[in-house]
């Protein structure tokens, strides 16, 4: 017996199949659902984008079930494990991620996945009820406020200095973002802090230069 009739017999022969009955499998599958469900509840309730991406969210719970059934396959057999690394390695995703939460749910939904086809499911739930917990809390806390921008057209170039004393009256922040002159408009936006929003565009609403004025709220970066 030559070494590669050894390495056959001790490895490939030792490692070729694991149990896996059918009960097993769906016990697998069910609670691969059951959480991947939760997971998707839970984007839908902590989603701050603008526009909800519904097509997102449906695949992180598809992305759980079927990262669970890859674990199962290379558990069951060592050497369609080896051809499975092979097949995927060549598998090139170009979606770009945006948004760090969906990253953080994509990477939530995916360790699910590994997780509960490990066999180990009380450790995904744990770690998804903690995870949400934490989610939850960090959302709530008051660490900073996304500013808003207020648009602003007049019709004199003069009436900038009465516009910037108004907002510094209602505002604890104020940056003049872009000004545009045009035949005797002005077009401004400023980026504000305010909480008495209706009185400052009534206020401002009252200026005879002022034609127009808009309070646009945005989902960016927050000024601290």
């Amino acid at each position: 017996m030559n070494y590669i009739d050894i390495f056959k017999k001790s490895f490939l022969e030792g490692y070729a199949s694991s149990t896996l009955t059918v009960k097993s499998v769906l016990v697998c599958m069910l609670i691969s659902v059951l959480i991947s469900a939760y997971i998707f509840a839970v984007y839908r309730i902590l989603n701050r984008n603008t526009f909800y991406n519904k097509n997102f969210n449906m695949s992180l719970p598809a992305i759980a079930i079927i990262t669970a059934a890859i674990i199962l396959t290379i558990q069951s057999n060592i050497v369609i494990s080896l051809g499975m690394v092979g097949a995927l390695s060549i598998v090139r995703f170009r979606t770009a991620i945006k948004d760090p939460m969906d990253l953080v749910f994509l990477f939530w939904s995916i360790s699910v996945g590994i997780i509960c086809g490990a066999g180990l499911a009380i450790i995904a739930i744990i770690a998804s009820l903690v995870l949400t917990v934490g989610l939850l809390v960090i959302d709530k806390l008051p660490i900073a406020r996304a500013p808003q921008i207020l648009l602003i057209n007049a019709n004199t170039f003069e009436s900038e200095d009465n516009i910037i004393g108004i907002i510094k009256k209602y505002c604890t922040l104020y940056k003049v973002k872009a000004r545009n002159l045009t035949e005797g408009h002005i077009d401004m936006a400023v980026e504000i802090r305010v909480k008495e929003e209706g009185k400052l565009l009534r206020e401002l609403a009252e200026m005879e230069e002022v034609i127009s004025a808009s309070l646009v709220s945005h989902d960016g970066e927050t000024t601290f």
